[in-house]
């Protein structure tokens, strides 16, 4: 199964302080950053501060990464030779910031393979995100997601992403003012539909208003609506609102088992071998029910079950031609 990834933290890896807070937290992901969190003075020391941390004790977070340094900067190759070297064991996933082309996704995959093989580390359990953080990389966004074998995820970078194409305002993930509409709507689902083409996760980035919740709430709503899988946070107090936003609505979900029981007894010859039925008033066919099917799926990931105080009733009935006209509109 995919890791679910509704909450990845962000952590900078210069912070024993920010290390030690995020052991606890709730979150699916973490990633111990070397990047744009850590200051060019203190890079090099921060990564055997992250080699440490992983090394000893836990992390709440099922899933470990370390972001790298892009390769725009004269950290990537130390970052990954002394981090896989030091906790490969230990680490699921590098993260890339600033991918611009397919070509900088396999130079990290061809390092991070030899590094894995003079460690003794299994050849390509680790594996790969990459963040598309300017206009460069998002023109180049299909060729990305289609660069390695270890991608995991596709992750949208709004902060230099707006710099990129001199959006107004000073709050990265924050919609610009004056535009009526979602400034990052071509965006995201563009990194969305090149992530899903290629069987990847699409997440979104964060937002840095740290304590305006009901602010990360409408940023996290829309890229959930889009079909986003989940999104950095950067502070405890995104992370109950993160994990509710990318899961399923427990009434979506219980629906969803109710199509799937409903369909399948329908379908089989024993129920008539019936191709279209209807459930909850609503005509469902094969395409409502893959709807149903991606519910489950991601409702399961994040550890849902049905509501126990709503049983899931029968809910199927053949359509006749008749309801067939009337939900058609014919």
């Amino acid at each position: 199964m995919t890791a679910t990834r509704r909450t990845v933290l962000a952590v900078p890896g210069s912070s024993d302080r920010f290390i030690a807070k995020a052991r606890t937290l709730d979150v699916d992901a973490l990633f111990l950053d070397l990047e744009d969190a850590v200051a060019p003075a203190v890079k090099v020391e921060s990564r055997a501060r992250i080699v440490g941390a992983l090394n000893t004790g836990e992390f709440a977070a099922p899933l470990l990464t370390v972001r790298v340094n892009g390769w725009e900067s004269p950290w990537t190759y130390a970052d990954v030779i002394e981090v896989v070297s030091g906790a490969g064991a230990r680490i699921d996933a590098l993260v890339l910031p600033k991918t611009q082309d397919a070509a900088q996704v396999k130079a990290l995959d061809l390092l991070l393979t030899q590094v894995e093989q003079i460690a003794g580390l299994p050849v390509g359990r680790i594996g790969l995100e990459v963040q598309i953080e300017d206009a460069v990389g998002l023109l180049h966004v299909d060729e990305i997601a289609a660069a390695s074998p270890r991608l995991a995820s596709l992750v949208f970078g709004p902060g230099d992403f707006m710099a990129s194409l001199g959006m107004g305002g000073l709050s990265v993930g924050n919609q610009p003012e004056g535009y009526p509409a979602d400034a990052f709507h071509h965006v995201l689902m563009s990194i969305l539909v090149a992530a899903r083409a290629h069987g990847l996760q699409a997440i979104d980035g964060p937002y840095v208003a740290i304590r305006d919740v009901d602010g990360f709430r409408r940023s996290a709503a829309l890229s959930a609506a889009l079909g986003y899988d989940g999104k950095w946070v950067l502070h405890p107090a995104q992370v109950e609102a993160g994990n509710q936003l990318f899961s399923p609505k427990q009434t979506d979900f219980d629906r969803a088992l109710r199509i799937q029981a409903a369909y399948a007894q329908a379908t089989a010859v024993a129920g008539g071998a019936v191709g279209a039925i209807v459930v909850d008033e609503e005509m469902v066919d094969e395409a409502g029910v893959k709807l149903a099917a991606a519910i489950m799926a991601r409702g399961r990931a994040a550890g849902m079950v049905s509501g126990a105080d709503r049983p899931i009733p029968p809910a199927s009935v053949q359509v006749s031609d008749e309801q067939y006209e009337k939900a058609s509109g014919r």
